[in-house]
């Protein structure tokens, strides 16, 4: 162990990140304080040691062969906070995602040895979903894989967990935006209005169900984007928008044109548990800021699914109301944007001056 003199010490990178307990540091080094006989994470929120006290280990086993022991609140011998919490939610959601009944939170809590606060705070800060609305994410698709392959709309209630049939009608429509019934024949006798407009950036199509705006589809003409809706519900009953709703498509074009104003209008946000929890992420970019796919996947405790986050963005329907043209490349580079890529650097550009 090398003890540094205390001005030097001052001018260490390692010493900086220590004082500010910076996160990037975490599994760069660990540091011993001579006077406790301990070794810490960077991170660790106990009382910051004298700096003429301190030296840095390039990982645990080193500090542990100089005879430090680990510090019992930071625990520098296991796994980063973040990655156990990581672990511990995927345990939830497979728990869950297997359980016949919906887990209370409390249930959930108490399995995951915390309190109900800290477990509804944990789960969503690495979802971006409560484990409510994870469970309700998670029931609707079973919902939709059981509508599209059982024989009957029975088979189906029973296939995605349900024991009763009342239960399930009472969270079909929420779930599906329709009747069970109406999902299975392509969206048959539900209603949707939209309208065709211009915008800066094109032809806009703005389209409205019966829970909120469901579709904001930008593009070169308005038989394109036309077409591209009606793949999505090809049995519904598509409305042209009449004088009240022309008004609508005024606000959105707005927003389109200005993004800081903001969209103040109810959506019918409908996506697999993955796909939602990547769009709750991109709500979170701020405007006139970008991030990775890499990045947004690592934020989701999920860093291998960089390429999966790409997938969600490209079936977002709602174009600038799910920022997914906040979303670059690793090298900041524009690519994957549904609507093109002109489009994704003319609204970032928008942003960034606003």
């Amino acid at each position: 162990m090398n003890e540094k003199p205390t001005k030097a010490m001052q001018n260490d990178p390692r010493w900086i990140a220590v004082m500010a307990r910076d996160p990037a540091a975490e599994g760069q080094f660990v540091y011993s304080v001579r006077t406790t006989g301990i070794y810490c994470r960077p991170t660790c929120p106990s009382r910051l040691a004298r700096a003429e006290h301190v030296a840095f280990h390039a990982t645990p086993a080193e500090a542990r062969q100089a005879g430090f022991r680990p510090c019992k609140r930071c625990k520098p011998d296991q796994a980063p906070l973040a990655v156990r919490h990581a672990a511990l939610v995927a345990e939830l959601c497979r728990l869950i995602e297997t359980a016949e009944q919906v887990p209370t939170l409390e249930a959930l809590a108490r399995h995951a040895g915390m309190s109900v606060h800290h477990l509804h705070r944990v789960f969503k800060v690495i979802t971006g979903l409560t484990p409510r609305a994870f469970a309700v994410a998670h029931r609707a698709k079973g919902v939709r894989r059981e509508l599209t392959g059982s024989a009957t709309i029975t088979e189906a209630i029973f296939g995605a967990g349900y024991n009763a049939s009342s239960r399930f009608y009472e969270a079909s429509r929420q779930m599906l935006g329709m009747t069970p019934s109406e999902f299975r024949a392509g969206g048959a006798h539900t209603e949707i209005h939209f309208a065709l407009g211009e915008c800066t950036l094109g032809s806009i199509l703005v389209a409205r169900s019966a829970r909120g705006v469901c579709a904001i589809l930008l593009g070169d003409t308005p038989e394109a984007l036309i077409r591209d809706f009606q793949d999505c519900f090809p049995a519904a009953r598509l409305i042209g928008g009449d004088a009240g709703f022309e008004r609508l498509v005024a606000r959105v074009v707005g927003f389109v044109e200005a993004p800081r104003v903001g969209l103040d209008l109810p959506l019918d946000i409908r996506g697999t548990v993955f796909q939602q929890r990547v769009w709750q992420a991109l709500n979170r970019i701020p405007v006139g800021k970008t991030a990775s796919y890499a990045e947004i996947a690592r934020q989701m405790g999920s860093p291998e699914s960089a390429r999966a986050v790409a997938g969600a963005c490209a079936a977002n329907m709602l174009a600038v109301a799910i920022p997914c043209h906040r979303v670059v490349r690793s090298d900041g580079g524009l690519s994957g944007y549904r609507w093109g890529v002109e489009r994704k650097r003319a609204l970032l550009e928008r942003e960034a001056t606003e």
